[in-house]
């Protein structure tokens, strides 16, 4: 990942529901959900969610499947990924010990 992509992905995630809705797809897992769970899960209008899915998917950290008349939204586990990898790649100066508390607290105790 780029930096401006970087800060594309900061700028979609610098808004409070566009967060919000990016911890909630990260929860749902693979199964994701629909534009209108996620509106009602976070009471907030659908046409708002349209406006911020629509940013976080252009930032490449949500993407989506058409499910006859529903798009469901998954959190891009790539986008995250590159995210993370972009904060941490010049992490700990070449000393890794330094960097495995914050690798152990990334990993998923599921």
């Amino acid at each position: 990942m780029d930096e401006n992509h970087a800060l594309d992905a900061f700028a979609a995630l610098g808004q409070s529901t566009r967060l919000d809705v990016f911890r909630l797809l990260i929860k749902a897992g693979e199964v994701g959900m629909t534009a209108g769970d996620i509106s009602d899960t976070l009471g907030v209008r659908q046409n708002t969610m349209s406006a911020n899915l629509s940013i976080l998917s252009r930032a490449g950290l949500i993407r989506n499947k058409r499910e006859g008349r529903s798009i469901r939204y998954f959190a891009d586990m790539d986008g995250m990924r590159g995210l993370l990898v972009f904060l941490m790649e010049d992490c700990c100066g070449g000393r890794p010990e330094l960097c495995q508390p914050v690798l152990n607290e990334l990993a998923c105790p599921c």
